[in-house]
């Protein structure tokens, strides 16, 4: 499978210069617009989108503001405080560039229990933004809360569009240039609701987003790679990070949640140097969570974020729970190469041993993809089998199909399987490119919506062709309407 790793990158993103030249050729033969090709190209190849944190104390109009910015309802919304508790996140655009933006709970000082875990939710957003939308209500002016936020902010070194949310005509501007007095620059005096200035702050928001995010994982070259270790509360991760390390670097302990932060360790294993970081269980509910236990979850979150590979790990004692799946797709959805390691696998009889595969065939059969290891953190069973796993999942990460063996695939599923018929219309596959690499990206151009279905052969079939063993992949389907062709 070497032979497909491609390390290119250049102006075209992951495509060498004879690739690029050779896909934007069959975009001419198909009469596709160049320049939103050009488009699509750059945008599935960048990888992650720049995020924008909508941010500020409850009921100042966070969730209207954010269902603005969308052109849509989608962010819940009620004329009382409080509603959002959950960071939610939604893709949005803007004057041809597209970015994420954050819609956050209410931030309030000094606060206990729920309302501390929605603080804690939106300072976690700010950490993991590209910039902040900082929202206030101008008719109420700026509160002690209001004040605290913009220590926060600053605190974040995160640029800072500041909105005056509620300015619903001229006579309300006056209310607005009042929080000049924040420190923040130019409040630009907005009205959610009805839509009143919302373009100019979006201009200001376009200004303070990179136009493309850095990647903050593997960036270093010849550094070692990152691992997260992650799974539900008492798993068995310090175990097994200790097992690894042959020394007791973590605590561990009975009792379930006993690690907090997550610890990086510089681990030799298999004649190789890792980064192994050691999160803190993640529970259910997140956003019910008090205290420590709800930053542990989002640092854990963080720690993904950051990881090259997730070792998600699952007690194979017990039955696979809900939590082992969201979990599983946190790091999918993430993007990062995947093993699966079933810890305590020393404990079991034949009869656990069976039903647990028929568990593994019905509750993970989206990710028979995944490597998978059957491991005892405390005795050190088949340790000796991560490393092959995780070299194993990382390889598929950085897989690259060159552009001309993937449209001579293409064209030999779209003659072999074509796309069923719906409404009259049979929509086919007309070319497409790998876009990225870590996880694959792919780019694919029809004639017509291709249905889900047939999405995840396409997808099943590149996996049987190719590999991409340990890896997700994303795959996004651009239809068009041709342009200029002569008949």
């Amino acid at each position: 499978m070497n032979d497909q790793i491609h390390s290119g990158g250049d102006e075209h993103g992951e495509l060498g210069d004879a690739e690029y030249a050779e896909f934007m050729e069959l975009a001419v033969q198909e009469g596709f617009d160049l320049e939103e090709v050009e488009g699509d190209l750059a945008a599935a190849g960048h990888g992650p989108l720049p995020v924008l944190a909508v941010v500020g104390r409850p009921n100042v109009g966070k969730s209207t503001l954010v269902n603005r910015i969308l052109g849509r309802r989608e962010a819940v919304v009620e004329d009382r405080p409080g509603v959002t508790r959950d960071r939610v996140t939604y893709e949005a655009e803007w004057s041809g560039r597209r970015f994420k933006v954050v819609d956050t709970g209410g931030w309030e000082q000094d606060v206990l229990g729920l309302d501390a875990s929605v603080a804690a939710q939106a300072e976690f957003a700010i950490e993991a933004a590209d910039a902040v939308v900082f929202v206030v209500d101008a008719t109420v002016g700026a509160t002690d809360t209001d004040e605290a936020v913009v220590k926060l902010l600053r605190r974040a070194g995160k640029p800072v569009v500041l909105c005056a949310n509620k300015v619903d005509g001229p006579s309300a501007e006056a209310d607005a240039a009042m929080l000049w007095s924040l420190g923040l620059g130019e409040p630009y005096a907005v009205s959610a609701l009805h839509g009143r200035g919302t373009g100019d702050m979006l201009d200001a928001v376009l200004e303070a987003l990179p136009e493309a995010p850095a990647q903050t994982f593997g960036a270093t070259l010849g550094g070692p790679r990152r691992i997260a270790l992650v799974g539900r509360p008492n798993v068995g991760k310090s175990s097994l990070l200790n097992k690894v390390a042959n020394e007791e670097r973590v605590v561990v302990n009975e009792l379930a949640g006993t690690t907090r932060d997550p610890v990086d360790e510089i681990i030799e294993l298999g004649g190789i140097t890792w980064k192994f970081v050691d999160t803190a269980g993640i529970r259910r509910r997140v956003h019910l969570q008090e205290g420590a236990d709800y930053y542990a979850s989002l640092r854990t979150a963080a720690a993904v974020e950051k990881a090259e590979v997730a070792v998600v790990l699952i007690d194979a004692s017990e039955s696979i729970s809900v939590q082992d799946q969201r979990i599983i797709t946190m790091a999918v959805e993430a993007g990062r190469a995947l093993v699966i390691a079933y810890n305590k696998w020393d404990t079991l009889d034949e009869e656990r041993r069976y039903y647990l595969e028929r568990e593994i065939e019905t509750e993970l059969g989206q990710i028979q993809w995944a490597p998978r290891v059957n491991v005892s953190a405390r005795t050190g069973r088949h340790m000796e089998k991560l490393v092959p796993a995780i070299e194993t999942a990382l390889a598929g990460w950085e897989t690259r199909v060159p552009t001309g063996r993937l449209n001579a695939f293409l064209g030999e599923i779209v003659a072999s399987h074509p796309h069923p018929i719906r409404g009259g219309k049979q929509p086919r596959i007309l070319f497409g490119t790998q876009a990225g690499t870590r996880p694959p990206r792919f780019v694919l151009f029809a004639s017509g919506f291709l249905e889900a279905g047939y999405r995840r052969f396409i997808e099943r079939r590149l996996r049987e062709e190719f590999g991409f063993e340990g890896t997700p992949l994303q795959i996004s389907v651009r239809v068009r309407e041709k342009r200029g062709r002569k008949r």
